[in-house]
């Protein structure tokens, strides 16, 4: 074994591992198995950047003791991508085989090296989550591009090379990059093609090396020939071909042109006899005379094997669930051979790299001549240096900083995998409270690396950038659809440290309260009354989004025309003002309750249902402006559609951290106010008894709001489903018309699709008149595209699982396509299934599908088979490198990407319960390593948690989507000696909140569980009664 103390490894050192074995990639989180007992052997491995290591094994050990040790030694987490290769007695390159002892394949290991190479090429790069690991991919396109494996044309070929060089010497300089290239040959014809090099490469000034490997393999897994490795054949007649074998199934190639393709779905065994190596399909029903079983002549039966053995890897690898099985021993006979595929799958090296928490771990480049920081991202961003060096100095402590050990002075950074997975080269804003960091003992003195998923818990003050989580402005990163600033802790996959426990929140502005305890009044009233209070400070602050930040950024631009400009405003501005004061009546009233304002005036003032009827009385007064808002909403949209100056004004001002939901959303706040005023005076009415003072003043205002409520019911239901169709709107492409007249949206949400290429992930959207499938995209943008669409007129609907072997599985039966789908969870597949029946009910009533439905549809004249080749194609999964660079700037984190991430689906009726029951207050959050609370003002709406320091901050500092949380209560084995606390956990992420009274954790839980407990539209008829499907 290597002994990092004594000898320490070239590759540890090069790579920034510290001074332990690491982490294996087949057991994750031990060490690396003990060897067995016998004589030491060393065997030496040459890496994918050409240095050499030897690693001590038992001569007993298996070759995952090796691959384990390799691994290690790289901090390499997602190692099953790779794989040790070797030269065999008879002059064969074999893979090690990870389960048989190492002296059984390698005969003389002294005169044997191994090399550590790529063994797994996945058909989208952004699948690694780790830049490590695409990092060591790069190479391993480069040095099949130097032995000319990897085949392309003479741009192509230029193109990965400039993006090489960036990688290596950084920004062009003509003088350098010419010399490098005369240094240094990357392509069997660099000669010819050294202008087209020195042109591309003066394009990337700017580009990191993790954003140069990023595109490097962006263009390379395009590529006919990428990732794969010949293997001479001959057909019956004898006609000299290669097979080879990928992701989706076995290749036949003639030369370097790939002639024919046999997908995984269609194969139904692959054997091999002799010299012949023997594919038999599936029986087309399509095509009587199809040939069951083909036929290949290898060079030996040693060949036949070998592929064999690599195809039932592959197959294994990207197309199971789990690692198979191992099948029990004959007793007596044995026949056929015994291998099997040993390690994870890929879903399975997904889902922990998702759901398992790490310390990054940074790495050197060995060939790159720029400083590389492995926090870098890997994605395209667009420059910008607001406040970096300002920012870098004064979060030193908190992010990236230097932590000194017993190893010197070692840089501690933070990874962790998620919904921000592709996020913004570094990059910090000039305020302090745009930095993510780490957990704490105490944050404040030593903080310490964290390693919570973003995933799950974005960081930073809510603003809208124009990144997908992927890329967009240099330093910023999507949260919950806004930008944050990446701090030096954080990893270029979006992974952060959670909001909760950033530095940044514990700095003297911050009120730590580990054992206060304030002294409120005990009547249950005065909470309602309070929730009030809360609740009208965060909506005056929503208005002054429109009345104070908006009309700022429309002033300015005058992009917006003048009856558009007075018809918002004229209607906001006496809503806010009335509001202004409403909100100065009710702080006193709750100031002479508590007895803090009270001493030297009479009377009783326990007790708000006079000021809320009041309130109520002269917002009837202003109904005929509430009216407005809806038709502000719908003049606005209309003027974006015409003024392209005014649709990049409203998109930029979604950018502005001030803005932390979609813009159109702040247009409805208005009316779901009326909505909050009649919960909390139904709770009122139904506190009093009826002789109290109070009751006769509450029950007039409830009867009031109820009344304007039922008056503008209708406008509302139909807003929210307009608003929801524009914000749905920005998160596809694809689709022009998506707010088509007496279209309604029911429910979205991730389900896994049945294609040629086995479950894929696929993001389903149901209307009222069809069914669309999408893929999330490579672009800037972070946009799903649009693959299929599904009318529902005529649709029929069954499960599938005994048919197809899938657990929940159901199968859409359209009128010229058919498509199986796999739903998450039996509760999953139950709403889905009852939405899509309900709508396909209402649809038959119609009139039938649309022309623009059946013109839109993917599907007219193919196979279901066929269609699922063709719209699957990796290549339409995700946008060009061209039509990258013309997206345009868009949120990152919506609630799509939250249920992608989480595979969980939402329906309209969760999205108008999420907005209607917004909730704000004071709340203690528990320190993860301590006994301590911190105060935080937290607001609830549209499925997050926002995190302030107090209710008078402009924008949030964090937010936590709680799609996919459980809220409980937590055991008495939890520790958690404090009242009102209840716990919020999803996998392994927990947070523990106190509330400050029964009521208010009796509300918190009531509102949290309405957006943690998704609905059917048929199960949740009672707030939208009558629906208007």
């Amino acid at each position: 074994m290597v002994e990092p103390e004594e000898r320490p490894s070239v590759a540890g050192q090069r790579l920034g591992a510290p001074e332990s074995l690491g982490i294996s990639t087949l057991e994750p989180g031990q060490r690396p198995p003990t060897m067995p007992p016998g004589r030491q052997i060393s065997i030496r491995v040459q890496m994918l950047d050409d240095t050499q290591e030897v690693f001590e094994v038992s001569q007993r050990a298996p070759g995952k003791a090796l691959f384990d040790l390799v691994c290690s030694h790289l901090n390499l987490v997602e190692g099953d991508y790779f794989g040790l290769e070797f030269q065999d007695q008879r002059k064969m390159i074999v893979w090690l085989d990870l389960l048989k002892p190492i002296l059984k394949q390698i005969r003389r290991p002294k005169n044997i090296i191994l090399r550590f190479v790529v063994k797994f090429f996945p058909p989208d790069h952004t699948q690694l989550l780790e830049e490590l690991t695409r990092y060591l991919f790069a190479l391993q396109i480069k040095h099949d591009l130097a032995c000319g494996r990897l085949t392309c044309n003479e741009s192509s070929a230029a193109l990965l090379v400039a993006h090489i060089v960036q990688s290596e010497i950084g920004d062009f300089d003509e003088v350098q990059c010419k010399q490098h290239l005369l240094n240094n040959k990357y392509i069997p014809e660099q000669d010819t093609l050294m202008d087209k090099i020195i042109g591309y490469h003066r394009k990337h000034v700017g580009q990191t090396p993790a954003e140069s490997d990023y595109q490097l393999l962006e263009i390379a897994r395009r590529l006919e020939m990428y990732g794969v490795r010949l293997h001479p054949a001959k057909d019956r007649e004898g006609t000299r071909l290669s097979l080879a074998v990928a992701h989706s199934g076995v290749l036949v190639f003639q030369g370097h042109t790939k002639i024919n393709a046999f997908n995984w779905s269609k194969v139904r065994k692959l054997s091999f006899k002799r010299k012949r190596f023997l594919i038999k399909l599936r029986p087309d029903l399509n095509q009587s005379n199809c040939q069951d079983t083909l036929e290949f002549m290898m060079g030996s039966r040693d060949c036949c094997k070998v592929f064999w053995k690599i195809c039932v890897e592959y197959h294994a690898f990207f197309r199971l669930f789990e690692e198979p099985k191992p099948k029990p021993k004959p007793v007596l006979f044995t026949r056929g051979s015994s291998f099997r595929f040993s390690g994870r799958t890929q879903r399975q090296v997904i889902d922990y790299v998702k759901d398992t928490e790490f310390k990054k771990v940074p790495f050197e480049r060995k060939h790159s001549k720029i400083q590389s920081n492995s926090n870098l991202s890997p994605f395209p961003s667009r420059q910008s240096a607001e406040g970096q060096g300002e920012m870098l100095q004064r979060n030193a402590s908190a992010s990236g900083h230097q932590a000194d050990s017993p190893l010197g002075r070692t840089q501690v950074t933070v990874e962790n995998p998620a919904l921000q997975r592709y996020t913004g080269s570094l990059n910090s804003q000039t305020n302090g409270c745009r930095n993510g960091t780490s957990d704490e003992a105490d944050a404040r003195l030593k903080p310490s690396p964290s390693k919570q998923q973003a995933e799950h818990l974005s960081t930073g003050p809510v603003s809208r950038s124009p990144q997908h989580s992927e890329s967009p402005s240099a330093g910023q990163m999507m949260v919950n659809g806004q930008k944050q600033s990446l701090s030096v802790g954080q990893s270029p996959d979006g992974r952060q440290p959670s909001p909760l426990t950033s530095p940044l929140l514990y700095d003297a502005g911050f009120i730590r309260a580990d054992d206060e305890d304030e002294r409120f009044p005990t009547d249950k009233a005065y909470f309602i009354a309070k929730e009030l209070l809360t609740t009208e400070r965060t909506y005056l602050k929503d208005l002054e989004v429109i009345t104070v930040s908006f009309q700022k950024a429309v002033l300015k631009d005058e992009a917006m025309p003048d009856s558009l400009r007075n018809l918002i405003f004229a209607n906001f501005e006496p809503v806010y003002k009335f509001h202004e004061t409403f909100l100065k009546d009710v702080e006193q009233r709750l100031a002479q309750w508590e007895g803090r304002s009270n001493a030297h005036i009479k009377g009783d003032y326990q007790r708000v249902g006079d000021v809320m009827l009041k309130n109520i009385q002269g917002l009837k007064l202003l109904s005929s402006h509430l009216q407005k808002h809806s038709e502000s909403l719908l003049e606005l949209e209309q003027s974006c559609r015409s003024s392209r100056r005014l649709e990049v004004l409203c998109r930029d001002f979604e950018l502005q951290k001030v803005c932390y939901l979609p813009l159109n959303i702040f247009f409805l706040r208005p009316l779901h106010r009326l909505l909050h005023y009649k919960q909390i005076l139904e709770r009122l009415c139904k506190h009093y008894p009826p002789t109290h003072d109070d009751f006769r003043d509450s029950r007039a205002a409830l009867a009031d709001v109820s009344e304007l409520v039922l008056q503008l019911h209708t406008t509302l239901m139909k807003m929210e489903n307009f608003q929801k169709l524009l914000e749905l709107k920005k998160d596809l492409v694809g689709i022009d018309s998506l707010a088509a007249p007496g279209r309604e949206f029911i429910r979205l949400g991730c389900l896994s699709k049945l294609s040629g290429k086995g479950l894929q992930q696929r993001m389903f959207f149901l209307f009222s008149d069809v069914v669309m499938y999408t893929s999330r995209g490579l672009t800037a943008s972070n946009q799903f595209k649009v693959h299929g669409q599904l009318p529902l007129y005529g649709m029929t609907i069954r499960e599938s699982e005994d048919e197809w072997g899938v657990p929940y599985s159901f199968t859409l039966f359209g009128q010229r396509q058919s498509v199986v789908v796999a739903a998450s969870s039996a509760s999953e597949m139950e709403k889905w299934i009852e939405d899509i029946r309900m709508a396909i009910e209402l649809a038959d009533k119609s009139n039938g599908p649309t022309t623009e439905i059946l013109s839109s549809s993917f599907s007219d004249s193919k196979s279901p088979e066929d269609c699922s080749a063709d719209q699957e194609s990796e290549d339409d999964l995700s946008s060009s490198r061209s039509s990258l660079e013309r997206q345009t700037p868009h949120r990152g984190n919506t609630t799509v990407h939250v249920c992608w991430h989480r595979s969980t689906s939402v329906s309209m009726v969760d999205f108008s319960v999420a907005l209607e029951n917004q909730l704000s207050g004071n709340l203690l959050r528990k320190f993860k390593n301590s006994n301590g609370w911190q105060k935080l003002w937290v607001v609830f709406t549209n499925f997050s948690l926002f995190f302030y320091k107090t209710h008078q901050d402009e924008y949030p500092l964090a937010s936590l989507p709680l799609l996919g949380y459980s809220i409980t209560i937590p055991s008495e084995s939890e520790n958690i000696h404090k009242d009102y606390v209840f716990k919020l956990h999803f996998k392994s992420h927990v947070y523990y909140f106190r509330s400050e009274s029964e009521y208010t954790f009796e509300r918190w839980m009531e509102v949290i569980r309405s957006a943690t407990c998704s609905s059917s539209v048929l199960r949740s008829s009672s707030r939208k009664d009558p629906l208007v499907y």
